[in-house]
Parts: C-alpha cells; structure tokens; sequence
C-alpha cells in the first residue's frame, strides 16, 4: 500500500461501517419502477442521497448532490490525489434498486436482517454492497487525512436499474465536468469470487474481473390493426399481429459466438482446471463456472426476451394497439444487425421502437490498474486467480464509455462455494454473506492505496 497500513482498529471500524452502511441503505426503500411519469417516482432516491450526502459530510466532506428531475438525486465527491497530472478512477455505485414482491420472500426485503451470517434485502448484491464498501473505504481516508495515489471521482448515481435516463446518462450530458481527468472506472458485478477444482484435488479460488459487457436495447413493439366489436371476424388484430411478432422473436435462435474476453475466461479456466472446452459443447464446460454460469451463459450469444404485454380494455372489444417491451442484450459489434433483425421478425403491422440503447463495453485486461486490482485480491486472498470476463447485462459504464473512461466491474466479494450468485441479482431472497462485505472493504481499500 502507498498509504499508512489502518491499524486493528481502524480496520475493524471500516469492516464495521461497510456491513452497517449496507444495511441502512437497505432499509430505504429506493425502489425504481422505470418509466417517465412522476407519479411513479418514490421518495426512496433521493432519501438515500441525503444518507449518503449526510455520511460524508460529517467527516468533513463535500459532497454535491445533483437532481436531473425533483427526488432523482445522485451524489458526486472527488478526493484530490498525490499525483493531480495522473488519470483519475472513478468508483461509482447506484443507490435505486429492481421492485421486489414482499410476498415472495421469506423474510422483508426492505429490512436488512441478519440470518446466519447473512444479509437479506433488495440491494444486497445489486449494489448496496458495494456501496456501503465505497461509503465506508472513503470515511476512512477522511477521518486518518490521507491522499489516494490519484484522484478519485465518487459517485452514487440514481436511476441505473432504468438506463440511467434520470442518473448517469444525465450526469455525463449535462455535468461531464464532473469527470474530468478520469481514465479508468470501477463498479459493479464483478470481483466476485468463484472457486475451481485442480487436477490435485484441491480447489482455488478465482475472482471475476468484468472486463466487458454486453450492449442492451430495450425496445417497444407497436402492432396497430383495426378496431371492432369482440363478436366480428377480424383480420387486422393488433393482439395477433403483437403475438405473431413475439412468436417469431421467441422462436429465433442466435448463432453462438465467443468474444476474446470469454475465450480468455475458458482458456484461463482450462489451464487452473486441467479440463479443455470445446466450442460445439460450451454445457459441459459451464458447470465448472458454479455462481457465475448464467451470467457467463448469457455472453455466448445475442439475446431477445419478452418482457411485458399491454392490449387491450374491455373483454368484448379489439383493441387497435398492442404493445411489448423487449429486452436485448448484443455482443460487441452486433448492435445494428441485432436491431435489423427485431424488425424483420416483427412483420411490416409492427413497429419497432428504440427506447433505451446502450453500447457494448470492452475494457483491457493487461494493464497497470488490472494488475494493482489483482494484487488487492492476492493481499487478502493469497494464490487467489484474477479472471477476465465479459457481464451479460449492462452498468453505468456504458455512459461513462462516452467520456472515453475504460470501466470495470470490482465490487470484490469472497463468497462460498456453493453459493449460485448470479440469480441473486433482481432475485427472490437476494442477500450476501456479511463476512463477503467485511473483505470487500478490505480489498477495495488496498486498490485505493495502490491504484
């Protein structure tokens, strides 16, 4: 570290503060139901910045809190570094979270409780974790007065579990000042830990790098037709002419193809395993991903699910419009040929609309600040594998990308073996192990001192 080593009780307190941030920011519901009206908008954003604008002040911070619309706050910060002519890191977090149902939990999703060492709530994993890791490595620097290496750009953004319209996307059109400088960024879904078997028997572990992410195109189908009475024949059903899209949509299969960084990712599991994978047969290679296998899954090739359906009002009438929401997510270099596809399946009574668009990421693994991500992990994880590999959803990178910062998702957690991760994100009964956020912190300190 280029810092002062924290002693004992400054190390206890960071851990300390991680889990009890995470928590409280649990415990303020920042549901985010989408959407553009107002009305749908609860108090839940902007309540978290002013916690979030509140914990930094009281170690003598200044913090700024900025609206793109009344209660859609996000929260920026930059810590001047040692080095001011170097790129500065921007380490960024999202404060809204994915609706989740209390009816299908086992516990309240917006209590934070403990249950054998674990924390259940909404924002567990996605991110509030993290979050509270950056919350608390930043408090720490302000209470000892020391200076990262570089300058770092803190930000809580709103609004990313809906593209970012009202959060990050606002931000870098409207405040990119806020940025300036930064070359690298570090954020979600990735630093997570995995473990492998070895041709001796033993297991290692290997922590995930999100080094690439696919790109996404939430779009709207519009079929029209012709209105008219429930008991006429009609040819021109809008519902049909929808459900013949969807049909043709669903029925599509996408050719498979492997990006370098998945390529990487296999080879470097095959060479930690000893067992080889094989191009025509990626199934049987997955399992050894164990909590990372859908998200893996998910990069092998473009994707369009269906995702809502809206037709109609009265059981005895056609309706003259019927809309979908789809959600598509394309490998770099895809985006164009993925959109001409979704119109022709969709037929000439559908029209295909463009809602939220967001580019595919592709960052380097073998660089400076990759190497300094892999020694946080070794420092507290020693022998431990740092792994490149590509996210199939989407995080407030892409906006980032436009500034020309290179993002990567470290949101470092040392998780159990058999714990399947990645449907914990917008999940039932989402929740991380607390001694995962407890070494968390510890890593996302190390970087901080040695990025």
């Amino acid at each position: 570290m280029t810092l002062a080593e924290p002693t004992a009780e400054q190390l206890t307190l960071l851990q300390d503060e991680a889990v009890r941030i995470t928590r409280e920011l649990i415990r303020i519901d920042t549901t985010n139901y989408g959407g553009h009206d107002p009305q749908t908008w609860g108090p839940g954003e902007r309540e978290a910045a002013d916690y979030v604008m509140q914990l930094l002040q009281e170690v003598g911070l200044e913090p700024e809190l900025l609206e793109s619309e009344p209660g859609r706050a996000s929260v920026v910060l930059r810590l001047p570094g040692q080095d001011r002519e170097r790129g500065g890191l921007v380490i960024h977090g999202h404060l809204d979270v994915v609706p989740a149902h209390a009816g299908d939990w086992s516990v309240d999703p917006f209590a934070a409780e403990i249950i054998d060492g674990v924390l259940y709530g909404r924002g567990a994993v996605d991110m509030k974790d993290m979050d509270g890791m950056i919350l608390a490595v930043v408090r720490h620097l302000a209470r000892t007065g020391q200076k990262p290496p570089r300058d770092l750009v803190i930000v809580m953004f709103a609004d990313e579990e809906a593209g970012g319209t009202y959060g990050s996307r606002w931000m870098v059109e409207h405040h990119p000042e806020v940025f300036d400088g930064c070359t690298e960024a570090i954020s979600e879904v990735g630093g997570y830990s995995i473990t492998l078997p070895t041709p001796s028997g033993t297991a290692e572990r290997a922590y995930l790098l999100q080094t690439a992410e696919k790109g996404m195109a939430w779009l709207r189908l519009r079929a029209s037709g012709r209105a008219g009475h429930g008991s006429v024949p009609n040819d021109e059903n809008a519902i049909v002419r929808l459900a013949r899209a969807i049909a043709a949509i669903d029925a599509h299969e996408f050719p498979r193809e492997y990006v370098a960084s998945v390529r990487t990712l296999f080879d470097r599991v095959a060479d930690v395993t000893g067992q080889d994978w094989d191009e025509a047969d990626p199934e049987a290679f997955l399992p050894l991903l164990g909590g990372a296998r859908q998200f893996v899954a998910g990069t092998l090739a473009d994707s369009a699910n269906v995702t809502t359906f809206h037709a109609g009002y009265k059981g005895n009438v056609i309706p003259q419009t019927a809309e979908a929401q789809v959600d598509c997510r394309f490998l770099p270099g895809h985006e164009d040929a993925l959109l001409a596809l979704i119109d022709e399946l969709s037929g000439e009574h559908v029209e295909v609309i463009v809602e939220t668009l967001g580019v595919a990421l592709d960052a380097p693994d073998d660089t400076p600040f990759v190497h300094a991500m892999h020694r946080a992990i070794l420092a507290e994880d020693p022998g431990a594998h740092l792994l490149p590999y590509c996210l199939s959803a989407g995080t407030d990178n892409k906006q980032l990308s436009r500034l020309g910062i290179a993002g990567y998702g470290f949101a470092p957690l040392q998780l159990p073996a058999d714990l399947d991760f990645a449907p914990l994100f917008h999940g039932v009964d989402e929740r991380v192990p607390v001694e995962a956020i407890r070494f968390g912190a510890r890593v996302l300190l190390r970087l901080v001192a040695d990025c």
